[in-house]
């Protein structure tokens, strides 16, 4: 009668485990961040609810969307079909009241919820934020006539996934001219970067910006805004636009593996890190390892007679 061995020596989760080891010697600089805005909604550039009206020569990296069959105006697409052509563009797929867009919004709440309780984190004792280079990590902002008169730098310290979230209990506000730049943060694979306002944003003319903006009430953007990296967000309300720039694909920013400033999140358009050859070498090693660790253990399973 034929008898089954247990398996001895190497198991299946040990061969898991070092095949994989091998797998993060070859790709050491790999980032498995966990994006905070799902697939669905971090295509969108520009998701609104009650509405989005453009105005001016305004530009859209991603798609464009409205939650509950609004209106869009001033705004024409390649893909797609809009109501009301304009001066405006995108490069994404627009969706009115669709079920794509419904299950947008409900990703965008969750992900408002999700950041609302990370907080409070520090508590910042002025609302604004011109000034100060501040490192990775949650912070929760009072209100204020503005949040951002003039430079706002993220300093990330050399960690290519770091995490900012910041926290607003009611508006967010910037001055004219005012800026948000993100450094040190090498290829930027995993860098998140959000904005949870509790009620309206509004960013003033000219205001370069980046990150994730998730707005509950509405976001309102004034003449010649720029956000790199990031996503214009609202749950509820209208969205307004005038001659404004939005990506997510992250141009010429150097951050092109980031996802939007997503932790991670791959949105179509990223690009797999391409090993060194010596890399090459240390991945075949690990492979090679993991196929004879697995022979092995067949064996040790084979029927003795």
């Amino acid at each position: 009668m034929n008898r089954v061995c247990r398996p001895r020596g190497v198991g299946a989760t040990q061969i898991t485990s070092l095949a994989f080891a091998g797998i993060l010697l070859a790709f050491p600089h790999l980032s498995f961040g966990t994006p905070i805005l799902l697939s669905t909604v971090s295509g969108f550039a520009m998701l609104g609810a009650a509405a989005v009206t453009n105005t001016g020569p305004t530009t859209l990296g991603g798609n464009l969307g409205v939650s509950n069959n609004s209106s869009i105006t001033g705004i024409t697409g390649f893909y797609g079909t809009l109501a009301n052509d304009g001066p405006g563009t995108f490069t994404g797929s627009a969706h009115q009241g669709d079920a794509f867009a419904i299950l947008a919004d409900s990703q965008l709440v969750s992900a408002m919820t999700t950041l609302s309780l990370m907080g409070p984190g520090t508590t910042l004792t002025l609302a604004d934020l011109t000034g100060l280079s501040l490192t990775p990590g949650v912070y929760t902002v009072p209100a204020g006539v503005s949040n951002l008169t003039g430079a706002l730098v993220l300093d990330g310290g050399g960690d290519a996934n770091a995490q900012w979230v910041f926290l607003m209990g009611s508006t967010f506000i910037t001055s004219p001219n005012s800026s948000v730049s993100v450094i040190n943060v090498g290829s930027g694979a995993g860098v998140g970067l959000y904005w949870n306002v509790g009620t309206s944003a509004t960013l003033d003319t000219n205001t370069t910006f980046a990150g994730n903006i998730l707005a509950s009430a509405s976001i309102t953007m004034n003449n010649g805004v720029t956000v790199s990296c990031g996503r214009a967000l609202v749950h509820t309300g209208a969205v307004t636009l005038i001659n404004d720039h939005i990506s997510i694909g992250c141009e010429g920013s150097g951050y092109a593996l980031s996802g939007g400033f997503n932790g991670g999140s791959a949105i179509g358009t990223e690009l797999a890190p391409v090993p060194e050859p010596a890399s090459l070498v240390l991945l075949g090693s690990g492979l090679a390892l993991a196929v004879g660790l697995k022979r092995r253990h067949s064996r040790s399973l084979a029927p003795k007679r």
